[in-house]
């Protein structure tokens, strides 16, 4: 793992300059290293899985490949009414466009919900694996605004550019996901024989015309979402078995053509590794130890990335951590909601935000804009710095429901005469050295503040 992340971070930022697509790349360094870093700075994002998949309350797309028995649970509503078939499941799931009419949709209800988080950027799933297109595209009609779909006449029913359009006017970086995979596509799962697999069920290789026109359609989905949809900051691609030798989409020209719209874009070929994964997304995980390479968890808030009826959320507490964890190794968080069929939030999920959002109002200068420490933690407190001001963000131990009595950090020093602060309370703190480190004091009266994590300011003079 560790040859892996060191070959990445070298393909990131040095470049040969024996083949032309490199070296233009090696052109667009700099400014590539200072857009990843203002990513960095937002630390904290909203990720939507959204589709026709939500009308069944399913896991989203991968129900459709045989060999994945994992994703078609035997107490799966839409399973068992279809009597485990598999090829009776697939005829209908393929036929969800036609009902899927997500009549409460309002865009500027997911804006209020992610701004009242704390959220900072928007990644939107454009299409996953299953083909089902959520843009205006005019290469398929499986789609959100074909006339099949009884969803089309609503004014929302472009719902990429309908929620775009409202995450960027309130100061969001936009994401497209987009799957590089598409199981509705012929020219990707033939007609022509059984699919099984996540894979092309045709040898594309032997084939070369018909992988050439699924490639061609990658391309001029991939164009639409770049030209017609407004400033576009990320494309986040998804399914990394979309790869050479065998499923090679010429991410090259893909990445030339869609830079040529969005001169700025960061590209993330994800877990593909080399110069188009521009940062890593560990996926329902968080590393042990700070990478030395830009990355971000993606997370579930509940089990399931797609809506599932009565899921099972994550405690604000455990969300919170889990943030502070992510930042503190330099990493941001990409936490997913999956929206109801009716294009609502789950309530559940809207308070979950809500908490956390409280959370960051009084704490998220500790947050936002800051850079990992060493080391990242001390204990229960989490470690980020901005500048020469150092943040010990205390995490609460189950039962604890106010700030220890006092802080011991051997690995920060503040400097003679500062002061040191409690976020949300109402003095300065005592303190005093304690060999290379600090010794903190925290009275028991300390004025309002959240109860899931507590923040000491600490201005080192480094």
């Amino acid at each position: 793992m560790r040859n892996r992340c060191l070959f990445l971070f070298l393909t990131l930022f040095i470049f040969s300059t024996t083949l032309p697509a490199e070296k233009e790349y090696e052109a667009h360094e700099s400014w590539l290293a200072e857009r990843i870093s203002e990513w960095q700075d937002l630390k904290f994002g909203f990720f939507v899985h959204w589709g026709i998949y939500s009308q069944w309350g399913c896991i989203e797309s991968w129900p459709l490949v045989e060999v994945d028995e994992w994703a078609r649970p035997d107490d799966l509503p839409a399973w068992v009414e279809r009597g485990r078939d598999i090829e009776a499941f697939k005829r209908d799931y393929w036929k969800l466009n036609e009902t899927f009419n997500p009549a409460a949709f309002h865009p500027e209800e997911w804006v209020k919900a992610a701004q009242g988080a704390g959220m900072k950027y928007f990644v939107f799933t454009t299409k996953h694996h299953d083909g089902f297109s959520m843009f205006d595209t005019k290469y398929t009609d499986f789609k959100a605004t074909s006339p099949e779909s009884p969803f089309h006449q609503d004014p929302n029913a472009n719902a990429t550019k309908a929620l775009f359009d409202a995450f960027r006017d309130e100061g969001f970086m936009i994401g497209a996901y987009f799957s590089k995979a598409d199981w509705h596509s012929p020219y990707y799962w033939s007609p022509d024989a059984p699919a099984r697999t996540r894979n092309p069920n045709y040898d594309t290789l032997a084939e070369p015309e018909k992988w050439g026109k699924f490639v061609e359609f990658v391309h001029n989905q991939v164009e639409e979402l770049m030209t017609g949809y407004g400033d576009i900051d990320i494309l986040w691609l998804d399914a990394g078995q979309v790869r050479p030798p065998k499923q090679d989409i010429d991410m090259d020209r893909l990445v030339r053509m869609a830079r040529s719209h969005q001169p700025e874009l960061i590209v993330v070929d994800r877990a593909v590794g080399g110069r188009h994964e521009n940062y890593l997304t560990p996926e329902k995980k968080i590393p042990d130890t700070p990478p030395d390479y830009p990355w971000e968890t993606c997370m579930t808030m509940g089990d399931q990335w797609s809506y599932k009826p009565d899921d099972d959320y994550k405690s604000t507490r455990e969300l919170v951590h889990m943030l502070v964890n992510i930042v503190s190794k330099g990493g941001n968080l990409l936490l997913n909601v999956g929206p109801g069929p009716d294009g609502r939030l789950p309530e559940e999920a809207v308070t979950r935000m809500e908490e956390i959002g409280e959370w960051l109002d009084l704490n998220g200068e500790a947050v936002y804009g800051t850079r990992p420490i060493s080391p990242y933690r001390e204990g229960q407190a989490c470690l980020t710095r901005k500048g020469d001001t150092v943040y010990a963000i205390c995490l609460a131990e189950d039962g604890q429901d106010g700030p220890p009595a006092e802080i011991l950090l051997s690995s920060v020093a503040p400097k003679a005469g500062s002061e040191i602060r409690l976020l949300g309370g109402d003095n300065s703190l005592d303190w005093e050295k304690h060999g290379d480190g600090v010794l903190i004091q925290i009275p028991e009266d300390t004025g309002s503040i959240c109860g899931d994590a507590w923040v000491v300011r600490i201005e080192t003079g480094k």
